[in-house]
């Protein structure tokens, strides 16, 4: 798929343990001609953890994608009618974010792109990285699973035995689904 000139926006929220796993796919993404508006949520933007440096990160993602980090709402606001997005994309979602926009709430700059994003008709890809998807999440999933211009990057339980409701999405499966869902539909199989 072509995508020279497409519009990304690229949420990215605070599974910490797998966040500098993204850095990869939208490299990719880059390469490949696509315009990248980097959002974030509120504890991405604010904090480190073992797994990262929170300077060293956003430094990244600005260098990745050549447009400093979206990080507020009143930033977020020119993402809808003046600004709109052919797709956002959410790597990683967090069970924390997948409840939120189950349940319409829009209270960061992620949450409130992505609104502006569905209001305008256009696709939400979802890279989930939860510990319980399988628990208290597993309700919110299916429900977004069955929203209109919902999509979901192919996704598994990723240990079983230690982790048993835990499930993170193949991020190798990443563009796919973006060509995907820029066509309307979920990449098969979604469930790996």
């Amino acid at each position: 798929m072509d995508l020279k000139g497409k519009k990304i926006g690229f949420g990215i929220t605070a599974s910490f343990c797998t966040i500098l796993d993204i850095l990869k796919p939208m490299e990719e993404l880059k390469k490949q001609g696509a315009d990248i508006y980097p959002i974030v949520s509120d504890n991405v933007y604010q904090k480190s953890s073992r797994f990262h440096d929170r300077d060293d990160f956003l430094q990244k993602v600005k260098e990745i994608t050549g447009r400093d980090v979206i990080s507020t709402i009143t930033e977020a606001e020119t993402l809808g009618p003046d600004n709109p997005m052919d797709i956002m994309v959410i790597a990683p979602a967090t069970g924390s974010t997948m409840a939120k926009l189950a349940n319409g709430i829009s209270d960061n700059a992620l949450l409130l792109a992505t609104k502006a994003t569905i209001r305008n008709g256009k696709p939400i890809l979802i890279a989930l990285f939860t510990n319980d998807a399988l628990g208290m999440n597993y309700v919110n999933i299916a429900k977004l699973y069955n929203t209109k211009n919902f999509y979901f990057v192919p996704y598994g339980q990723d240990n079983p035995i230690k982790k048993p409701t835990s499930m993170t999405a193949d991020l190798s499966k990443l563009q796919d689904a973006l060509a995907a869902a820029l066509d309307g539909k979920q990449i098969q199989p979604a469930i790996v």
